[in-house]
């Protein structure tokens, strides 16, 4: 049995670090927006607004109130509705499926490919129906999903394809980042995300100046101008304190990334080490993509990913499990029909993935403690359970 690591505390998510780096660029622009007292959309979000399009490579970006509303916003645009089918994956957030749902249009779910955890491109084909309007791929714990094959499928029937770019951005697919590979994607702000907020908030971005027409004018109650009603939207503005701290946050993202790639690398080469490849399944990045690892996430076989995280808890080693139940088997989509086995490899994700910590500021040696921890944990518990659940 290897000796056990020395015990440091290892937060799943530590942005109380983040913060202490950044704090003398945040607190003069807080200050500055509340001089101001323009608080709701205004110069702030339309600047930020004006970066990200940049920064992605679109032509335009719309700021709104939230990641779910960044989905919901783009279906009203497109005139999604009951009847409809918009085709997603069933292993990602809520909100993916949730905002097909609240328009009355119908999620069709298509497996995911299970190295990548990202939809599998080769099995949308059949699922696309003369009812099919759409394709929400999600670029899942911040590596891009296939785009090209998606895009193909999509101009064969005349789909729009939304990228579900939450936790992906700054991500690269074949040289360009996410956001400019379908015809509209939507990001989220939350804190935990790579580019966070001090709360809620959501950005959509489209090379399309009609569709961003649209987007700007469903977020303020489909108003253009002023009191002047054109669909029935909803409130959905960005805060300009929201648009402010991100438009400093934007300016470390590229280095946060690089933080994020080489605290990937370092647990590689750390499982490697500890020889533990041949019972821990590893991120894979795929040829010609760059993740920025909005989540380092591990797999385990068999019945050890919950055993694993009580030990890592006890350890004071944040974990989490994205997603425990796939979006086919939660209660709310029992009238789809669905049930247990219909996409086996969203299944199998769902109750054999663990999410380590992953942040800019962890460090070597928080690293070394959680993969010792790991290590320890198998050694002592594990190796004759995986090898009975292998046989099994």
């Amino acid at each position: 049995m290897s000796a056990a690591p020395r015990s440091v505390s290892v937060p799943a998510l530590n942005l109380k670090a983040q913060y202490e780096t950044i704090r003398d660029e945040i607190e003069p622009v807080i200050k500055r927006v509340i001089e101001s007292q323009m608080f709701v959309l205004g110069p702030e979000v339309e600047e930020l607004e004006k970066e990200l399009a940049l920064y992605c490579g679109t032509a335009r970006a719309v700021g709104c109130a939230s990641g779910s509303d960044a989905l919901l916003l783009p279906l009203m645009t497109l005139g999604i509705g009951p009847g409809d089918e918009v085709i997603t994956t069933p292993y990602s957030f809520f909100a993916t499926a949730g905002s097909i749902w609240r328009t009355g249009a119908r999620p069709i779910f298509v497996d995911i490919e299970p190295d990548t955890y990202n939809i599998d491109p080769e099995r949308i084909a059949a699922a696309v129906t003369p009812r099919t309007k759409a394709i929400i791929p999600v670029h899942l714990y911040g590596q891009a999903a296939d785009m090209d094959p998606i895009m193909a499928i999509a101009a064969q029937h005349s789909l729009h394809v939304i990228e579900d770019a939450a936790q992906a951005i700054g991500a690269v697919y074949k040289g360009k980042r996410v956001g400019g590979l379908g015809h509209i994607a939507a990001f989220s702000f939350y804190p935990s995300k790579n580019l966070g907020g001090f709360g809620d908030g959501g950005l959509m971005t489209t090379d399309d100046p009609v569709i961003a027409r649209s987007l700007a004018r469903l977020r303020v109650h489909g108003m253009e101008p002023k009191y002047h009603h054109h669909e029935v939207g909803f409130n959905s503005r960005l805060d300009a304190l929201q648009a402010a701290i991100l438009r400093v946050k934007l300016r470390r993202l590229d280095g946060w990334t690089l933080d994020r790639r080489q605290a990937a690398a370092r647990y590689q080469s750390l499982f490697e080490a500890h020889g533990l490849t041949e019972w821990v399944g590893l991120p894979r990045e795929r040829e010609g993509l760059v993740s920025v690892f909005n989540q380092y996430v591990i797999r385990v076989p068999g019945s050890m990913r919950d055993p694993l995280r009580e030990a890592l808890t006890a350890r004071q080693i944040g974990t989490e499990i994205y997603y425990p139940v796939p979006l086919h088997l939660q209660p709310c989509f029992a009238s789809l029909g669905h049930k247990p086995g219909d996409f086996p490899h969203s299944e199998a994700a769902a109750r054999e993935t663990l999410a380590l910590p992953i942040y800019p500021e962890l460090t070597d040696e928080q690293q070394h403690f959680v993969v010792g921890s790991i290590r320890q944990f198998l050694d002592a518990h594990a190796h004759a359970r995986l090898a009975a659940d292998r046989a099994a």
